[in-house]
């Protein structure tokens, strides 16, 4: 249990490309994660994106971390499944985008070779529908998902002692966690990449 005179860092971490449909899952999550919950100081809410060993650091600050992303486990399009700890690695994002992007596995492993890994590790994944529809939106089993992975954080984050609030209005846009209209709203309002 977590005391006010020594809160531990929690991270709760999005990853994934918005150009790829399915594959920005998480970062849609904790883009609305963002716009709906206030959380204590010791809470850092981040789109991780596509940045791969540069997560490095964050991770090593943490405590606790909290992941959402597209995973491929084989199930059926947008089942939800929380994996914890040692199970985590076991399962590897849903898709590289080429030979120089970094899965989550190795910003794990990367973390645990310079001895800071965090202490509890909750990964909130999606089964994705699609990975091939570049600049396509999220698909509908998928987008239905972004809730229910939230209520999972919120109850991870009430276990361990940094309860989210519910704002009482969302964030206005110009608090928004992703700019320059790649938000959810404004990505999938625009036209379509040729």
């Amino acid at each position: 249990m977590l005391t006010p005179q020594n809160p531990e860092r929690i991270l709760v971490l999005g990853i994934g490309n918005i150009l790829w449909a399915d594959e920005a899952f998480g970062v849609r999550v904790v883009e609305e994660f963002h716009r709906r919950y206030a959380v204590p100081d010791n809470v850092t809410v981040l789109d991780g994106g596509t940045q791969g060993l540069y997560l490095v650091n964050f991770l090593e600050e943490a405590d606790y971390l909290i992941v959402f992303d597209a995973i491929d486990y084989g199930l059926a399009p947008g089942q939800l499944k929380l994996v914890r700890d040692d199970e985590v690695p076991r399962f590897t994002a849903a898709k590289k985008m080429s030979l120089h992007q970094t899965g989550f596995q190795e910003v794990l492993s990367a973390a645990e070779l310079l001895g800071r890994c965090p202490r509890e590790l909750a990964l909130i994944g999606c089964q994705p529908m699609d990975l091939e529809d570049w600049g396509g939106p999220l698909t509908a089993p998928v987008r239905t998902q972004i809730a229910p992975a939230i209520e999972l954080a919120c109850e991870l984050l009430m276990q361990w002692g940094a309860p989210a609030r519910r704002r009482t209005a969302p964030l206005p846009s110009s608090e928004r966690l992703l700019a320059n209209d790649i938000d959810h709203a404004n990505y999938e309002m625009r036209a379509r990449p040729i």
